[in-house]
């Protein structure tokens, strides 16, 4: 237990140290990258909500299922949002 713990520790410093260090400029495609990855949690979850005959089982795919969902729609909505500050005045009307 105090393993697991401290690998959640260390993946948090981890984590805000990386991402508080990379430019603005490289921002949007590491955005989109991520998206990608958590459309393949949203499909582990698919599968995980299917393949089980238990009743918790089938509850923790859905629930799975639905922050999954979350994640997706909302990173690509900050992702959209954060492309159209980079377009011209132009571009938005």
């Amino acid at each position: 237990m105090e393993v697991i713990f401290l690998v959640l520790v260390l993946a948090i410093f981890l984590g805000f140290e990386l991402i508080s260090k990379v430019p603005a400029i490289l921002h949007t495609p590491l955005m989109s990258g991520a998206n990608a990855i958590s459309g393949i949690t949203l499909a582990g979850a698919f599968l995980t909500a299917g393949m089980v005959d238990i009743g918790i089982g089938t509850w923790l795919g859905t629930v799975a299922v639905t922050f999954a969902t979350i994640n997706v729609v909302g990173g690509y909505l900050v992702t959209d949002r954060m492309l159209s500050m980079f377009k011209s005045k132009d571009e938005n009307q």
